[in-house]
């Protein structure tokens, strides 16, 4: 039996995720303590697999995949009992006490390994194979954390909706931060979509902020915020089916992410210029709308086949090669 990891351990979990994650540390505010804790632990976990593949340029990859092998093994040690380091010690606990499935745990690992071979996506399949790595495995893990009381087959499709959930955030991530991958060598827009309107990924990691003067930039970024749009509709019925004590905190990550588009439109699509943000009052309203979210009841069977996305132009719009609706 692994015993609760020393209160040290959690302490350091906790640091890391204020220190890099605004959105979230809000929304766990809304966790009673011991999800909390649980739910810093894994944001810890993934954060340091994330920056270390973020150090990657073509002379380290070596280096940086032994580092990622090695991380690998520590959390394998950490799940069969032989826990070493402040994140693995939670790790273990966290697993055990939620009985978090160790597969979205390695799947985290391989998608960021990903950053160490690919920097582009072809085709919109391609990039969300990555989201799902990266990010769906995250809403995975928190699934297990948060609780679904429905019992262990409503919770396969409420881990449905959370995979989607993190795939919106994902791409949320990815159109926020254009500008900084480019710096990075990454483009992770889809090649085909950005054929569509006349670019490139060759021209977001060349052409540098005279690029949002390009007429096709703009649509094309529309296009994509109308993806993630779309994806976040898809994903928040998911939310009636979490335990009460986590619905809030759910609810706070999905609009205060969503609420990163409003800040892309705001400042004209340039997201290689500049990092679009949340101001801090935005934020403390997305905590307060949280805070008084009530999921309403869910119809179990409606829910019961999760999200089902079909992508198709928006035939309401006199714009419709700018626009994806959710069919």
């Amino acid at each position: 039996m692994i015993a609760p990891a020393p209160m040290t351990d959690a302490s350091e979990c906790a640091r890391i995720t204020l220190v890099h994650a605004r959105t979230f540390s809000l929304a766990s505010k809304l966790l009673p303590t011991e999800k909390r804790r649980a739910a810093y632990a894994l944001y810890a976990f993934c954060r340091v697999a994330d920056d270390l593949v973020d150090q990657a340029d073509q002379g380290n990859l070596a280096a940086l995949r032994v580092q990622l092998d090695a991380y690998r093994d520590q959390l394998q040690a950490a799940l069969d009992g032989r826990p070493s380091g402040p994140i693995f010690r939670e790790m273990a606990w966290v697993t055990r006490a939620y009985d978090v499935a160790p597969d979205p745990l390695f799947e985290l690992l391989d998608g960021v390994g990903r950053d160490l071979e690919a920097h582009t996506y072809a085709t919109w399949a391609e990039l969300e194979q990555y989201c799902e790595g990266v990010a769906s495995s995250v809403g995975e893990m928190c699934t297990y954390v948060f609780g679904v009381p429905a019992g262990p087959a409503m919770r396969t499709k409420a881990i449905q909706y959370a995979r989607t959930l993190g795939t919106a955030m994902q791409l949320t991530n990815i159109l926020r931060d254009v500008g900084e991958d480019a710096h990075r060598g990454r483009c992770y827009l889809p090649a085909e979509d950005m054929a569509r309107f006349g670019l490139t990924p060759q021209d977001v990691l060349t052409r540098g902020a005279s690029l949002v003067r390009e007429p096709g930039w703009a649509r094309l970024m529309a296009f994509e915020v109308s993806r993630a749009r779309a994806l976040y509709d898809a994903a928040m019925p998911g939310i009636a089916l979490l335990a009460s004590d986590a619905q809030r905190c759910a609810a706070a990550c999905a609009t205060g992410y969503a609420g990163i588009l409003n800040a892309i439109e705001a400042q004209g699509y340039d997201t290689i210029s500049s990092r679009a943000r949340i101001g801090r009052l935005a934020r403390v309203g997305i905590l307060w709308n949280a805070w008084r979210y009530r999921a309403p009841t869910p119809d179990l069977s409606a829910l019961g086949h999760g999200p089902r996305i079909v992508w198709e132009p928006n035939t309401a719009s006199a714009n419709t090669d700018t626009l994806i609706r959710l069919a």
